[in-house]
């Protein structure tokens, strides 16, 4: 009886069994089919591609903005062993005088140098008193340095790499007295650039402050200079989140408008927020933080070399505050790069970017999205 009930129930059973898998396949398609036609996302597409706006593959990870033509002709000559074109360029520099340019064009010829320094030993060779070619060689022995050590945390950074960053960065420190005895008295791009080897050395804080001095004597208000003294003053490397945001607003209280000042209590909130909301991006204090910033960034400069990465963290807590036409303006002028705080701390930088600029897109009736961004 027993097996005749087995042989009976059992072809019944894989019958139901069948039906109910129909059913499930059916139920899953019909479910990521309702997913891929999902009018609001369909919607959110069409508008982000009628804004011209780029998918996440075609960001550019590495940079905040895109290079002008005399930098990207200058990188691709030294590269090809020509060093005179970024020679020229950073000369070009000591003539308004322009410190922030200044820095920031030490700041992309270190990274080739880093690299690849043949050209940089040629330009040394034929000039060796070069100002230029001494703060470069500086520069490119800190970022050499970081190469050395990897981006890994400190618990999973071994102790030769550890040490041979600390080698590198101890040459640096030479390099960048050297850089100073060579530089015009009132330049202060070595001050600056040596900031980053009193971080990554973790040197005391008495001597940051001596180091301090030499850059605000120079130029009070330059954003590299605060951009690295902040990093070093946060308690990822030599100070605490008190330490940095106490830096950060008396920065910002004395700066003019335009400075882009305002953006460093933003950078110290992001660099020591562990919260897993938006709450804390919500107060009041942050409300007004990203007011200042929004008037600071419409003063600044258009041709500032550091306007982009503020637009970017400009629209990143605009998003966070659900301010999404504002944020989508800003969204908008640094799309195509998103090599910038806070996407660069991201693990997929231009996913995130994506997502927070399309969530804007859909939350933007038409005709409040700005003009349409230049290519």
């Amino acid at each position: 009886m027993t097996v005749l009930l087995w042989v009976v129930l059992t072809p019944l059973a894989l019958c139901v069994a069948a039906v109910a898998l129909v059913f499930l396949v059916a139920i899953v398609r019909g479910l990521a089919r309702d997913v891929r036609t999902d009018p609001a996302t369909e919607e959110t597409a069409a508008r982000v591609a009628a804004l011209g706006l780029l998918p996440a593959e075609r960001q550019h990870t590495e940079l905040a903005a895109p290079l002008s033509p005399a930098l990207s002709v200058a990188l691709a000559s030294a590269r090809a062993g020509d060093w005179e074109p970024a020679a020229e360029l950073l000369a070009a520099t000591l003539e308004t005088p322009d410190w922030e340019g200044r820095s920031a064009l030490a700041e992309r010829l270190a990274d080739l140098a880093a690299e690849e320094d043949g050209w940089l030993r040629a330009w040394e060779e034929a000039r060796p008193a070069d100002p230029g070619a001494a703060l470069v060689r500086a520069r490119g022995t800190v970022f050499l340095a970081w190469n050395v050590r990897g981006g890994a945390r400190d618990e999973d950074t071994t102790a030769e790499q550890t040490e041979a960053f600390r080698r590198v960065l101890a040459r640096s420190r030479e390099e960048h007295v050297r850089a100073v005895a060579l530089a015009r008295a009132d330049d202060p791009s070595p001050y600056v650039a040596e900031i980053w080897t009193a971080l990554g050395l973790g040197l005391p804080h008495e001597e940051l402050r001596k180091l301090w001095r030499e850059v605000v004597d120079r130029a009070p208000h330059h954003y590299e200079a605060h951009f690295a003294a902040l990093q070093y003053w946060c308690a990822k490397w030599c100070g605490s989140a008190e330490l940095a945001r106490a830096f950060a607003v008396r920065a910002a209280a004395g700066a003019p408008p335009g400075s882009l000042m305002a953006a460093l209590p933003l950078i110290a909130h992001f660099e020591h927020d562990t919260s897993d909301t938006t709450d804390a991006d919500r107060t009041p204090e942050m409300y007004a933080a990203v007011d200042a910033l929004l008037a600071d960034v419409a003063a600044a400069d258009p041709a500032h070399p550091r306007l982009p990465e503020a637009r970017h963290l400009l629209a990143y807590y605009l998003w966070l505050q659900d301010r999404h036409a504002a944020a989508m303006e800003q969204f908008r002028l640094v799309d195509g790069y998103v090599g910038a705080l806070p996407w660069r701390y991201k693990t997929d930088p231009a996913e995130e970017f994506c997502r927070a600029r399309d969530d804007c897109a859909g939350h933007v009736p038409d005709g409040e999205s700005g003009p349409s961004p230049r290519r």
